[in-house]
């Protein structure tokens, strides 16, 4: 039976009752761009709530900017109902066109060659039919448009994702403080990356809508006079904006990728256009997190030589500029990746099949589970620097 914390009405299991909440200030959840392959953040965000690790802080890119809002915008007891609900939305059954005849008689769970043309088959479909509730290809074609229309500028229409949005997430328990959410997007026109935060701004499923917008497949989304643009355009991991925000807190993160930065050598051409978006796509991330590391050395050396400083050098003002961004806190940094299956090839992010969906959330799932029998991702870092970094396909032997 699913016991309940009456404080803050979060489910808990047991075992998270007796373990306590981990001593951090602040426990954060990081959600990377990939389309379809959102479902594995779902998976992910299932075994924390399952053990009771509910952020404070949850900030996307993209598909991460979605299921951030689903989690920020739903009280902790219903979040994974209502990402099950939109995954479920999103990869709906209901066939438009069935299975060529001469291969549904095999089981594309039995080999990867039926389940491969399986996914080609599903990825086919969302290319000419959308995700019900996501998007829907525009019919005429943009070329058909008059210049300057929102209809001229990208193949599919997606004002069914607003719909989606708002039915599934309370944007009023996002504005109102529970928990912070960060989503980013690009300025069209600037080309910087944007944070909408709701520490600073009333966020809006548009806010929402503009982190996932990637042409030239959909339009750019237009907030207060400014058109933007899918966040991965410039990076697609929020870790920076995390990192660099004011104060700095003792901070559990956990970051959920979606693109493999390791891969096997490509043999023929959907596995080179595959390789291609694995490396595009996690790029930033090893970037930032390369970045992040000797950020927290540099602020953990300049610490301890401002305890040395002599009195008088220590009250210095351009000391009192820098304490405040020396002040020595820890990071447990948890990453936790998708692993894309042999069958699968570069149609992966756009392939919304029900089974593949199932497939993602599953390994989300077994992997946090996995990584959470590791006691000391949990536990403060007993380095001098304070950082500890986890990851699950190299050191998750569990």
């Amino acid at each position: 039976m699913q016991e309940y914390d009456l404080a803050d009405h979060n489910p808990v299991s047991k075992h998270a009752q007796q373990r306590g909440r981990p001593p951090f200030e602040r426990i954060a959840l990081l959600l990377q761009g990939g389309g379809a392959l959102g479902a594995y953040q779902a998976g992910v965000y299932q075994g924390l709530a399952e053990a009771g690790l509910h952020p404070d802080w949850t900030a996307g890119i993209s598909i991460g900017a979605i299921n951030a809002a689903l989690i920020a915008g739903n009280r902790p007891e219903d979040r994974v109902a209502k990402l099950r609900q939109f995954w479920e939305l999103v990869t709906s059954t209901d066939p438009h066109w069935q299975f060529p005849n001469a291969l549904a008689q095999f089981d594309p769970s039995r080999g990867d060659v039926v389940r491969a043309l399986s996914n080609q088959w599903s990825a086919a479909q969302a290319l000419c039919l959308g995700a019900a509730g996501f998007f829907v290809p525009r019919l005429p074609a943009p070329w058909l448009w008059p210049h300057g229309t929102t209809e001229a500028t990208s193949y599919y229409d997606t004002r069914q994702l607003k719909a989606t949005l708002e039915r599934l997430v309370d944007f009023d328990r996002i504005n109102g403080g529970a928990m912070r959410f960060s989503v980013g997007a690009v300025d069209v026109r600037t080309g910087n990356l944007v944070y909408f935060d709701s520490t600073t701004q009333t966020i809006r499923p548009e806010h929402v809508m503009a982190s996932g917008a990637l042409p030239p497949g959909f339009p750019a989304v237009e907030i207060d006079g400014e058109h933007y643009w899918d966040g991965g355009l410039v990076s697609n991991t929020p870790l920076s904006w995390v990192v660099d925000s004011l104060p700095h807190r003792d901070t559990l993160a956990f970051q959920v990728d979606l693109w493999s930065a390791r891969g096997e050598l490509p043999r023929k051409m959907a596995q080179i256009q595959m390789r291609q978006k694995d490396i595009q796509y996690s790029s930033r991330t090893r970037a930032e997190l390369s970045r992040f590391r000797e950020i927290q050395s540099l602020r953990g050396a300049l610490s301890r030589l401002i305890g040395k400083l002599p009195a008088e050098l220590a009250a210095a003002p351009e000391v009192d500029i820098l304490r405040p961004a020396t002040e020595p806190k820890a990071w447990n940094l948890v990453q936790l990746g998708y692993r894309p299956k042999r069958y699968e090839d570069d149609t992966k992010d756009y392939e919304f099949s029900r089974r593949s969906m199932e497939d993602h959330w599953q390994a989300g799932h077994h992997d946090t589970i996995r990584t959470l029998r590791h006691p000391e991702v949990l536990e403060l870092p007993r380095n001098p620097d304070g950082v500890f970094t986890f990851d699950i396909a190299e050191q998750g032997r569990g």
